[in-house]
């Protein structure tokens, strides 16, 4: 019998004082002279993740992430998104969702972008997806597939996946033109499985090639950069923060070096000889609960644990509010009213898994979900 926990937790301007979501962190930003030891870093967005920059056109800079946009559950909650810098990153514009065009129907929102330069002039996005909504979680249903852009905003979907392993899934893609060839890699699993790698003439049928090895201490969820026409590395995070290792070939890695940045699944650009420029996920905002905001919390949420049912307990201001529950992707899969004292919400249709529960104006008040 699956079990439901409920961990109560209060949000501020729709933004979460618990350390289990990826809006709950910034995007950060941070120079370098050698790709090694960056400078002080500063927020390069809210609330965002799984950065991926390149360089296009002379100085334009544009940056692909996945973008949590408030309120929770809009129509930019969990999208990818883009900004651009026409000054080499100095400035950036505000975000802009992405548009997949031919993006079938049942497939779901695109999720782990990551950007590659076409023929100078256009953009071919690569994203995860599936057809379908897996139930389970992220199994091999769970493909990498792609969209071409002239603008770097509206892309074309193309046909087919680029990459699919029939027993696994694959997420967090890198991709990246070297040397006459194209490169892919994605994390197998745990760390210590390293990643698979794939390479293509075209950037869009891939062949697989020998995995890359690694350890429990370096995680291959990042991205690949272009030091030089001899040497292409790939910036990853683990135990001792964010690394790199470079490769002259794509296939044979030199070792791991550290950078002094703590963070995850970076995303790095040469904009010139002696400049660096990383976008990475910065540490959660800060834990705990607004002792002002707490003794304003107009609902109850019991039991805990449950086991199929969840009672809502609404004081006045917050009945006829709605709700919403969201898987740990920021799907929604469960909505409807508080319309009395006490509501009852069915939860018995649901898989185990972890979700949120989000009550009232700009679902300012959440209760996580645990279903065991």
């Amino acid at each position: 019998m699956k079990t439901i926990a409920l961990l109560s937790l209060l949000i501020l301007s729709s933004k979460l004082y618990s350390q289990n979501y990826a809006w709950e962190r910034p995007l950060k930003m941070a120079w370098s002279n050698d790709g090694i030891t960056f400078n002080t870093p500063t927020v390069f967005q809210d609330s965002a993740g799984v950065p991926s920059i390149i360089k296009w056109k002379g100085d334009t800079l544009i940056c692909a992430f996945q973008w949590f946009r408030e309120p929770v559950g809009s129509a930019g909650w969990d999208r990818v998104a883009v900004k651009f810098s026409y000054n080499n990153g100095i400035t950036w514009t505000q975000p802009t969702p992405i548009v997949v065009n031919g993006l079938p129907a049942n497939y779901q929102r695109p999720f782990d972008p990551t950007l590659v330069v076409f023929n100078n002039d256009s953009i071919r996005i690569y994203f995860s997806s599936s057809d379908g909504f897996p139930t389970l979680g992220l199994d091999s249903t769970v493909n990498t597939y792609s969209a071409i852009s002239s603008d770097g905003m509206n892309y074309s979907f193309d046909d087919n996946a680029r990459v699919d392993e029939l027993h696994n899934r694959v997420i967090d893609p890198a991709l990246i033109h070297f040397n006459n060839g194209y490169h892919y890699l994605s994390p197998i699993g745990s760390p210590q499985q390293g990643a698979y790698h794939y390479v293509s003439p075209n950037g869009l049928s891939f062949t697989k090639v020998q995995d890359i090895p690694s350890d429990m201490n370096h995680n291959w969820t990042g991205n690949y950069m272009i030091n030089d026409s001899n040497e292409l590395r790939f910036y990853g995070a683990g135990s001792m923060g964010i690394w790199f290792n470079s490769t002259p070939n794509g296939g044979v890695w030199n070792g791991y070096e550290n950078t002094n940045i703590q963070g995850g699944d970076p995303t790095v650009i040469k904009i010139s000889a002696g400049n660096y420029l990383m976008v990475y996920v910065g540490n959660p905002y800060s834990a705990g609960l607004n002792d002002e905001l707490a003794l304003d919390k107009s609902i109850v949420v019991y039991p805990n644990p449950t086991s199929g049912q969840i009672n809502v307990k609404a004081y006045d201001k917050v009945i006829g509010a709605s709700y919403i529950v969201y898987d740990n992707t920021g799907n929604s899969v469960l909505s409807g009213k508080i319309n009395s004292a006490l509501t009852i919400i069915e939860l018995d249709n649901l898989p185990g898994g972890i979700y949120l529960i989000g009550v009232g104006e700009n679902k300012k008040q959440a209760f996580k979900i645990i279903m065991e």
